[in-house]
C-alpha cells in the first residue's frame, strides 16, 4: 500500500517491537519474539507529511482489532505505530484521538504506540511479496482489496501508475 502512495520511494518488510535479536518469520509466528510485522517507509517529506502516513498506514488495516489484522491472528500481527521523537508520538497520538472522535469505530483503537528502536529486514521472499506473487490466494484476497480500497477512499494521495 505504501509503496502506491505519492512520495514513498520504499517499502522495507520486516520486524520490530519485540526484544529478540535477529528474528526471522519463523521466529516471530510462534508469538514469542514481542516483535510484529512491519514495514519501514522510506519518504520524501517534502511531498508527503508523517502524518498523512499516519493516514495511510491506518486506512490499511481495521485499528480496533487487537492482536491481528484481518485473517492474521496473534502478537505479530498487532497494530503499532512507532515514533521517532516526541513531535512523531504525538502526531499518532493526536491521530488515534482523532480516529476515536469521529464516531465511525465501534469499539477503541488497539493501535500500539512505542519508540522506535530497531528495524530487522525481514527476508527477500517478503520483500515486494504482492509483485512477487500476483496470483496468490491471500494477495487476490486480502491484499489488493485492502489496497483498492485505500486507493478509492484516498485517490488524491495514490501515484498515477500504481492503480490495481
Amino acid at each position: 500500500m505504501f509503496e502506491s502512495v505519492k512520495g514513498v520511494e520504499e517499502a522495507v518488510s520486516g520486524y520490530a517491537g519485540g526484544t529478540t535479536k535477529n528474528p526471522t518469520y519463523e521466529s516471530i509466528e510462534t508469538g514469542s519474539t514481542g516483535h510484529a510485522e512491519t514495514v519501514q517507509v522510506y519518504y520524501d517529506p517534502s511531498v508527503i507529511s508523517y502524518a498523512t502516513l499516519l493516514k495511510v498506514y491506518f486506512a490499511g488495516q481495521d485499528p480496533t482489532q487487537v492482536n491481528g489484522q484481518g485473517p492474521d491472528l496473534g502478537t505479530q500481527y498487532r497494530s503499532i505505530a512507532f515514533y521517532n521523537n516526541e513531535s512523531e508520538k504525538k502526531q499518532i497520538e493526536d491521530y488515534i484521538k482523532q480516529m476515536t472522535a469521529s464516531g465511525r469505530y465501534n469499539a477503541p483503537i488497539a493501535a500500539q504506540v512505542m519508540p522506535f528502536t530497531k528495524f530487522w529486514v525481514a527476508e527477500d521472499y517478503h520483500q515486494d511479496y504482492i509483485a512477487h506473487n500476483p496470483d496468490g490466494g491471500y494477495v487476490q484476497n486480502v491484499s489488493i482489496p485492502e489496497i483498492r480500497h485505500f486507493q478509492k477512499e484516498y485517490p488524491e494521495l495514490v501515484k498515477p501508475d500504481h492503480k490495481f
